[in-house]
């Protein structure tokens, strides 16, 4: 047995209990050192009062860290992610820092001329705020170097929406393509496809071409290559929140591969599509139990199905978020993609089959059904969960608590560096609701932090600064905040990155805090322990069972 014991530094004891979440201001607790033997944490304390810690001192086999005043945090768990859109966006064209349309196609011109032996051009980032005039095919023809017209598939910053250029349209084969329920093809007069993809039309078209043109090494290499951004990251556990049968087989065949431990815990939720009738919906949900019932805790519990994930709206940058009232600059509505009749069958169906429930919900129209149909249809003892939650009214950010729904927030989505068309879109008075997580914290929410990468950078203390400043973590130099009023505390916004994560998916037993008995998984960070001070902080080490998976050259 290997014996690893860790002094002289800050070791994170959250106290904060999912659902019981403290002021803003509780003041954090320490202890001075940590002792773990193989894959456990063993010991917790001072060696000067813990004889566990003294006895593991003194053993000659020990292996003594002194930390010199770095703190010790658990390993953090992304409680939202999606895995394979992850690795696979690591390989594709950023667009993020485009401000125009102009600035868009500059930049794939380049990377084109650059990049001739690629087959097919693969960008992201990009944001209907650089193109508020609309976009087509038309606007990504011509970028390739002379004699090639290779397709440009663009995802935007949010995964909800994708553009490509007219060869695109044909390797797609998007001219046979039907109107899917909940979806948007823009189509012309003629109704022929202009080469934008919208909500269901591209969960249900483009995604799935993407993975039927990555062979099964292209899409282990991508789940390779998110595995270790996540461990450079601080992260050792991941709630993915869209897996599908393309990204399940790699996983597991990675798993297999290394001998069935690729570095990370993983509890996935299962994409459940909406479809043209309730029993394709159902036998999506039973596909998810079928897997749930081989791949649990008792199987395979760092490779787990939990539950299912239904997008119940789109989002506000693209006007598809289920609003109740119009959106402010063009006087249209968005109802929720699924009506509350063709949810409700699916959250019974799930609970029915001991799967958890997740629910995809920006808009406050979408945030009133899911909390309506959760009340009503999910048990509180499953944990169901509430994804994004970003326009919340004060009634239903206090249901919440009331009815043990987890919130499950992404600060970085409320950046403000990304959030300057909102008031444009749906007015100043509803921005004053934008992103309520006091309120939810208030309420005896259980919360639980995630990035939703690759939508948005996936620091863990980078979306920790959002959640407890309202301050720009893309744009540092800004200083402009987001309803500050509604700004976590830096205890809570840690645990709830941790912890309240690890709680989300029942995996609060082994994971998320540094006790006795838990995996020893765990992040080693030079920082101070202050809000403002977040983004100094440096990640030096992440340990995963016990052995360092990732440390920093600096």
């Amino acid at each position: 047995m290997t014996t690893t014991a860790f002094i002289n530094g800050r070791i994170f004891l959250s106290g904060v209990k999912p659902g019981t979440n403290p002021s803003p201001t509780s003041p954090p607790t320490f202890a001075s050192a940590l002792v773990i033997k193989d894959s456990l944490i063993t010991a917790v304390g001072s060696p000067s009062s813990d004889p566990t810690i003294a006895a593991a001192l003194a053993l000659p086999d020990t292996t003594v860290v002194d930390l010199a005043g770095k703190t010790i945090l658990p390993g953090f768990v992304d409680g939202h992610m999606h895995l394979m859109l992850l690795g696979q966006s690591l390989q594709k064209l950023d667009l993020g820092a485009c401000k125009t349309l102009a600035d868009i196609q500059s930049t794939i011109r380049a990377y084109a001329a650059a990049n001739p032996a690629l087959p097919r051009i693969l960008c992201r980032g990009w944001m209907h705020s650089m193109t508020p005039g609309g976009v087509s095919a038309a606007d990504l023809d011509g970028l390739d170097v002379e004699g090639m017209d290779r397709p440009v598939l663009v995802d935007t910053k949010d995964l909800h929406s994708a553009w490509c250029n007219t060869a695109g349209i044909a390797a797609l084969g998007a001219e046979k393509w039907a109107d899917v329920p909940g979806g948007i093809i823009a189509r012309d007069e003629a109704g022929r496809p202009t080469g934008v993809f919208s909500e269901a039309a591209n969960i249900t078209y483009v995604w799935p071409w993407l993975a039927s043109v990555a062979g099964m090494e292209e899409r282990m290499d991508a789940v390779r290559a998110a595995v270790a951004a996540y461990h450079a990251a601080g992260y050792t556990g991941m709630v993915d929140m869209a897996m599908d049968e393309g990204a399940w087989e790699a996983v597991l065949a990675l798993r297999e591969q290394m001998g069935g431990d690729f570095g990370m815990r993983l509890s996935a939720y299962w994409l459940v599509k909406p479809s043209a009738s309730e029993a394709e919906n159902l036998a999506q949900v039973d596909r998810a139990a079928e897997l749930a019932g081989l791949y649990n805790s008792a199987t395979t519990p760092d490779c787990r199905v939990v539950g299912i994930k239904v997008i119940g709206d789109g989002i506000i940058d693209a006007c598809t978020a289920g609003l109740s009232e119009p959106y402010s600059h063009d006087g249209t509505g968005t109802n929720p993609i699924w009506t509350r009749e063709e949810l409700e069958p699916v959250v019974r169906r799930a609970e029915e089959k001991g799967l958890q429930i997740a629910l995809h919900a920006i808009g406050d129209a979408t945030i009133k059904m899911a909390v309506d149909v959760l009340a009503e249809c999910a048990s509180p003892a499953r944990r169901p969960r509430i994804e994004h939650i970003e326009l919340a009214s004060k009634e239903d950010a206090d249901r919440l608590g009331k009815f043990g729904i987890t919130a499950s927030i992404q600060p970085v989505h409320a950046d403000p560096a990304i959030l300057r068309a909102w008031p444009r879109l749906i007015g100043k008075h509803r921005c004053k609701r934008a992103f309520a997580y006091r309120e939810f914290a208030d309420g005896g929410a259980p919360l639980a932090l995630g990035s939703d990468a690759p939508t948005a950078p996936h620091s863990p203390l980078g979306n920790v600064y959002v959640g407890t400043t309202r301050r720009s973590y893309r744009e540092p130099e800004m200083t402009t905040t987001v309803n500050e009023n509604f700004a976590l505390g830096l205890c809570e916004a840690v645990a709830a990155a941790t912890e309240g994560a690890a709680y989300s998916c029942f995996e609060d037993g082994r994971l998320g805090r540094l006790a006795v008995g838990l995996k020893a998984d765990f992040v080693v960070v030079d920082m101070h322990w202050e809000k403002e001070k977040l983004m100094e902080a440096r990640m030096k080490e992440t340990w995963f069972d016990g052995k360092r998976v990732w440390a920093s050259d600096e």
